[in-house]
């Protein structure tokens, strides 16, 4: 057994692991109604950005722009997970459309996607963890 399986990451490191990854979720709620999609994304300067094609996920940003992001990676020895919350919001400026076509983010499947996402993060969390076995439950 390790002695800390679970080790809770500084901001700072949360922003470097974010920066690593390319697939995450982003978790909205309408009505009571959550949802969560996949998405490929792009993480700097406290932003997250994401590409998506009209839909269910543009729809329920403009209705409650509060949304949860996470993403996570693992080995067989280990993992990290990162969770963002912040406040989402549809780029509409060209000159922010334009930076935003420079950034190193396309979308994975053949499909159109003609609006970007910014996330404002106002929150984020990280975890590392060390996997092993589970301890004993009922010691004798």
């Amino acid at each position: 057994m390790t002695e800390m399986p679970v080790q809770i990451l500084a901001p700072e490191e949360a922003w470097e692991l974010l920066g690593s990854g390319e697939l995450g979720r982003i978790a909205l709620s309408v009505n009571d109604t959550p949802d969560i999609f996949p998405v490929n994304y792009y993480a700097a300067d406290g932003k997250i950005t994401l590409r998506t094609g009209e839909g269910t996920k543009l729809a329920e940003m403009v209705v409650n722009n509060r949304v949860a992001f996470e993403s996570d990676a693992h080995t067989d020895t280990g993992g990290w997970s990162v969770v963002a919350k912040g406040s989402a919001r549809i780029l509409s400026a060209l000159s922010e459309i334009e930076a935003a076509d420079r950034l190193p983010l396309r979308p994975w499947i053949a499909t159109v996607k003609y609006n970007y996402v910014e996330i404002a993060v106002e929150e984020i969390t990280a975890r590392r963890f060390e996997f092993g076995p589970e301890p004993e439950r009922y010691p004798v």
